[in-house]
């Protein structure tokens, strides 16, 4: 859908935000052959040229669409959570432009061909951009490396083990290794298999009153400060090192060891789910199972410490963390129901509660949706200037709306925010100089 030229098209009366500066400026933006062509108080009706298509935004703001690390999209193997063309129409409707698969599909994604498959798809069914990450271990087993560099030829964007640790410090080194000769970039979700096992949320008192099994936030830290000592290993065998970016971080400790490692020039990143800043263990309530979350929704006093890291900059990015369930799945006992959350549609209006709140500014919000993750994975999106590709969104920061998970793009409905009166509507969203949602 990318390849024929869409029409030139000028949006105006807009607030521009920029997420490289978080300066906000009226103005609009003229798009042509996918591209911006220009931006600022000079672009108006009067000189676009008459062949443009003119979007009003009476003061909306216009800002680079959303760039989401970490969303499931059902194919190929669990079309019935799932499709590309479902989480693609949901991901427009939330303003985000570019989707960042995982590869725990079925099968994995630990062959070229199955990359292949997913672009295919794309090509055919996606209205946004879809960008494969590959497995980093052959079947997502943690036992044997994947063919990173057929997989990079092939056309994945980055290297996971999905929603499964790595537990072997070797086989992770070896990946590491590999991923710095490669010039990829590794993206693991930090957890102890072992420890987190028979947990089904927080370990804490809020559990206790459940008689719920918990995860302690150690689990976490623990293999993330080992995977730090493993970067800091290929970083002193060659001046690179490998890039590695923890997909989810979730407590006080891991933002520790984040720390540490960038006060210590490492080259790592490191994301949060919008679930982990918005929400907390007591949203779970009585048992609710959409809050089922892996890892699992943290105390207050973690949250807090999540938001205060993505204001300061020490997190990177913000990921809704998309993973669709049947309702069969959730509509179980607690400890029965499967893991996750959809999130691609209510990704940015959940995160403007964080702007109304006053804990982070909305600079640093959209940048962490756009510019930090296009510089993570090496895009050109997620910029708001002249020659930068035409994957833009017009929102309204202050309009109301209820969450009705049945009216939800995804083919799966298990929103955390059923119910949720939230503010932030898209009106708009343009992917690649083509208007697809609005």
């Amino acid at each position: 859908m990318f390849d024929t030229p869409a029409q030139p098209t000028a949006f105006l009366n807009a607030r521009l935000l920029d997420p490289e500066t978080g300066r906000i400026e009226t103005g609009g933006v003229f798009v042509e052959q996918g591209v911006i062509v220009d931006l600022g108080g000079k672009v108006t009706a009067g000189n676009v040229g008459a062949r443009a298509r003119i979007v009003d935004c009476g003061g909306d703001i216009v800002c680079p669409g959303l760039i989401d690390m970490r969303a499931f999209v059902g194919e190929p193997g669990a079309t019935h959570r799932e499709t590309i063309a479902t989480a693609s129409a949901a991901a427009a409707a939330g303003g985000v432009t570019t989707i960042v698969t995982t590869p725990d599909t079925n099968p994995p994604v630990d062959g070229a061909a199955v990359v292949d498959y997913l672009q295919r798809r794309a090509r055919d069914t996606s209205i946004v951009r879809l960008l494969p990450t590959a497995a980093l271990t052959k079947g997502l087993e943690g036992k044997e490396i994947a063919e990173i560099g057929l997989l990079k030829d092939a056309g994945a964007i980055a290297f996971s083990n999905g929603m499964r640790s790595v537990m072997s410090a070797q086989v992770m080194r070896r990946a590491l290794v590999y991923a710095r000769d490669f010039g990829v970039l590794v993206v693991h979700l930090a957890e102890d298999a072992e420890l987190a096992r028979a947990g089904v949320m927080n370990e804490g008192e809020f559990a206790s009153r459940l008689g719920l099994p918990g995860v302690p936030a150690e689990a976490e830290a623990m293999v993330l400060d080992r995977d730090m000592k493993l970067v800091a290993l290929t970083l002193a065998q060659n001046a690179n090192g490998a890039r590695y970016h923890a997909a989810l971080v979730t407590t006080r400790l891991s933002l520790d060891v984040m720390a540490r490692a960038k006060a210590a020039g490492l080259p790592v990143t490191c994301g949060v789910s919008i679930n982990h800043l918005t929400l907390n263990e007591t949203d779970v309530g009585e048992y609710r199972t959409f809050l089922k979350l892996a890892p699992p929704l943290r105390a207050e006093e973690e949250r807090l410490a999540l938001v205060d890291a993505l204001a300061s900059g020490l997190i990177d990015v913000i990921c809704s963390d998309h993973n669709p369930q049947d309702v069969e799945a959730k509509r179980v006992p607690f400890t029965e129901a499967e893991y996750g959350a959809v999130g691609l549609e209510t990704m940015l209006a959940a995160g403007l509660r964080l702007v109304r709140a006053e804990q982070v500014s909305l600079g640093r919000l959209i940048a962490a949706m756009t510019l930090r993750p296009a510089q993570i994975l090496g895009l050109p999106q997620g910029r708001l200037a002249k020659g930068a590709p035409a994957d833009l969104i017009r929102f309204d920061p202050d309009e109301p709306f209820v969450v009705d998970a049945a009216s939800l793009r995804s083919r799966s409905k298990n929103t955390p925010f059923d119910d949720a009166r939230l503010e932030g509507v898209v009106k708009t969203t343009m992917v690649a100089g083509r208007i697809v949602a609005g």
